[in-house]
Protein backbone atom coordinates (compact mmCIF):
# COMPACT_ATOMS: atom_id res chain seq x y z
CA UNK A 1 0.00 0.00 0.00
CA UNK A 2 1.22 3.46 -0.83
CA UNK A 3 1.38 6.03 1.96
CA UNK A 4 2.46 9.12 0.03
CA UNK A 5 -0.43 9.27 -2.43
CA UNK A 6 -2.49 12.46 -2.23
CA UNK A 7 -5.59 13.64 -4.07
CA UNK A 8 -5.17 17.05 -5.70
CA UNK A 9 -8.34 18.89 -6.80
CA UNK A 10 -9.02 19.40 -10.50
CA UNK A 11 -10.53 22.88 -10.89
CA UNK A 12 -13.32 23.92 -13.27
CA UNK A 13 -10.71 25.13 -15.77
CA UNK A 14 -9.07 21.70 -15.86
CA UNK A 15 -6.00 22.84 -13.98
CA UNK A 16 -4.70 20.70 -11.16
CA UNK A 17 -4.55 22.88 -8.09
CA UNK A 18 -1.02 23.91 -7.15
CA UNK A 19 0.64 22.29 -10.20
CA UNK A 20 2.36 24.26 -12.91
CA UNK A 21 4.30 21.43 -14.54
CA UNK A 22 2.91 19.84 -17.71
CA UNK A 23 0.54 16.92 -17.17
CA UNK A 24 1.14 13.51 -18.67
CA UNK A 25 -1.19 12.70 -21.58
CA UNK A 26 -3.29 10.44 -19.32
CA UNK A 27 -3.55 13.13 -16.63
CA UNK A 28 -4.42 15.81 -19.21
CA UNK A 29 -7.16 13.56 -20.65
CA UNK A 30 -8.47 13.03 -17.13
CA UNK A 31 -8.56 16.77 -16.45
CA UNK A 32 -10.52 17.39 -19.67
CA UNK A 33 -12.99 14.61 -18.85
CA UNK A 34 -13.41 16.00 -15.34
CA UNK A 35 -14.27 19.46 -16.69
CA UNK A 36 -16.89 17.84 -18.95
CA UNK A 37 -18.31 16.08 -15.87
CA UNK A 38 -18.50 19.40 -14.01
CA UNK A 39 -20.52 20.85 -16.89
CA UNK A 40 -23.07 18.05 -16.43
CA UNK A 41 -23.23 17.73 -12.64
CA UNK A 42 -21.76 20.95 -11.24
CA UNK A 43 -18.76 21.73 -9.07
CA UNK A 44 -19.13 21.73 -5.29
CA UNK A 45 -16.17 20.82 -3.11
CA UNK A 46 -15.37 18.29 -1.81
CA UNK A 47 -17.66 16.42 -4.25
CA UNK A 48 -15.31 16.91 -7.21
CA UNK A 49 -12.61 15.12 -9.19
CA UNK A 50 -9.01 14.72 -8.09
CA UNK A 51 -5.74 13.74 -9.65
CA UNK A 52 -3.96 11.09 -7.59
CA UNK A 53 -0.32 12.09 -7.16
CA UNK A 54 2.73 10.44 -5.63
CA UNK A 55 5.54 12.95 -5.31
CA UNK A 56 5.44 14.75 -8.65
CA UNK A 57 3.90 11.84 -10.57
CA UNK A 58 0.23 11.54 -11.48
CA UNK A 59 -0.69 7.87 -10.98
CA UNK A 60 -4.46 7.94 -11.42
CA UNK A 61 -7.64 9.82 -10.67
CA UNK A 62 -10.49 9.64 -8.20
CA UNK A 63 -13.59 11.58 -7.38
CA UNK A 64 -17.28 11.73 -6.76
CA UNK A 65 -19.64 11.31 -9.69
CA UNK A 66 -21.84 14.20 -8.46
CA UNK A 67 -22.84 16.01 -5.31
CA UNK A 68 -24.68 13.83 -2.77
CA UNK A 69 -28.31 13.08 -3.49
CA UNK A 70 -30.68 11.62 -0.94
CA UNK A 71 -27.85 11.14 1.57
CA UNK A 72 -25.81 9.08 -0.94
CA UNK A 73 -22.75 9.78 -3.06
CA UNK A 74 -20.89 7.59 -5.54
CA UNK A 75 -17.11 7.28 -5.60
CA UNK A 76 -15.05 6.45 -8.68
CA UNK A 77 -11.33 5.86 -9.06
CA UNK A 78 -8.80 4.42 -11.48
CA UNK A 79 -5.08 3.95 -11.74
CA UNK A 80 -3.21 4.77 -14.93
CA UNK A 81 -2.14 1.42 -16.47
CA UNK A 82 1.58 1.72 -15.80
CA UNK A 83 0.90 2.18 -12.06
CA UNK A 84 -1.63 -0.62 -11.48
CA UNK A 85 -1.26 -3.43 -8.99
CA UNK A 86 0.55 -1.62 -6.20
CA UNK A 87 -2.21 -0.47 -3.86
CA UNK A 88 -2.85 2.91 -5.41
CA UNK A 89 -6.52 2.34 -6.23
CA UNK A 90 -7.15 1.25 -2.65
CA UNK A 91 -5.40 4.38 -1.39
CA UNK A 92 -7.49 6.56 -3.71
CA UNK A 93 -10.77 4.95 -2.64
CA UNK A 94 -9.78 5.25 1.03
CA UNK A 95 -8.95 8.95 0.54
CA UNK A 96 -12.38 9.54 -1.04
CA UNK A 97 -14.06 7.81 1.89
CA UNK A 98 -12.13 10.03 4.30
CA UNK A 99 -13.10 13.19 2.38
CA UNK A 100 -16.76 12.18 2.33
CA UNK A 101 -16.89 11.24 6.02
CA UNK A 102 -15.18 14.52 6.99
CA UNK A 103 -17.82 16.47 5.05
CA UNK A 104 -20.79 14.35 6.19
CA UNK A 105 -20.25 11.52 8.69
CA UNK A 106 -23.70 10.07 7.88
CA UNK A 107 -23.29 9.92 4.09
CA UNK A 108 -23.86 6.57 2.42
CA UNK A 109 -21.08 5.81 -0.02
CA UNK A 110 -21.68 3.84 -3.18
CA UNK A 111 -19.54 2.58 -6.04
CA UNK A 112 -20.24 0.76 -9.28
CA UNK A 113 -18.26 -2.00 -10.94
CA UNK A 114 -18.67 -4.37 -13.82
CA UNK A 115 -20.48 -7.49 -12.57
CA UNK A 116 -17.69 -9.98 -13.27
CA UNK A 117 -15.19 -10.42 -10.42
CA UNK A 118 -12.31 -7.95 -10.80
CA UNK A 119 -9.73 -5.93 -8.86
CA UNK A 120 -12.28 -3.27 -7.90
CA UNK A 121 -14.40 -5.92 -6.17
CA UNK A 122 -11.43 -6.79 -3.95
CA UNK A 123 -10.68 -3.12 -3.25
CA UNK A 124 -14.26 -2.33 -2.27
CA UNK A 125 -14.54 -5.44 -0.09
CA UNK A 126 -11.32 -4.51 1.68
CA UNK A 127 -12.79 -1.07 2.44
CA UNK A 128 -16.05 -2.48 3.86
CA UNK A 129 -18.32 -2.11 0.83
CA UNK A 130 -20.88 -4.80 0.10
CA UNK A 131 -22.55 -5.54 -3.24
CA UNK A 132 -26.22 -4.59 -3.41
CA UNK A 133 -27.72 -5.31 -6.81
CA UNK A 134 -27.32 -4.83 -10.53
CA UNK A 135 -28.34 -1.44 -11.94
CA UNK A 136 -28.51 -0.11 -15.48
CA UNK A 137 -25.79 2.44 -16.16
CA UNK A 138 -26.26 4.59 -19.27
CA UNK A 139 -22.55 4.41 -20.15
CA UNK A 140 -21.64 0.85 -19.08
CA UNK A 141 -24.84 -1.18 -19.22
CA UNK A 142 -25.53 -3.54 -16.33
CA UNK A 143 -23.24 -2.79 -13.37
CA UNK A 144 -23.02 -3.96 -9.78
CA UNK A 145 -23.75 -1.29 -7.18
CA UNK A 146 -21.88 -1.43 -3.87
CA UNK A 147 -22.40 0.52 -0.64
CA UNK A 148 -20.89 1.05 2.77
Amino acid sequence: MTNDLILVPIDTSGTVRGRTDPLSPAAADTARATVALYRRVGFEEPWIGYLAVEGATAVGAAGFTSVPRGGRVEIAYYTFPEFEGRGRATAMARALIDLARAADPEIQLTARTLPDRNASHRILEKLGFRPNHLVDDPEHGSVLEWSV
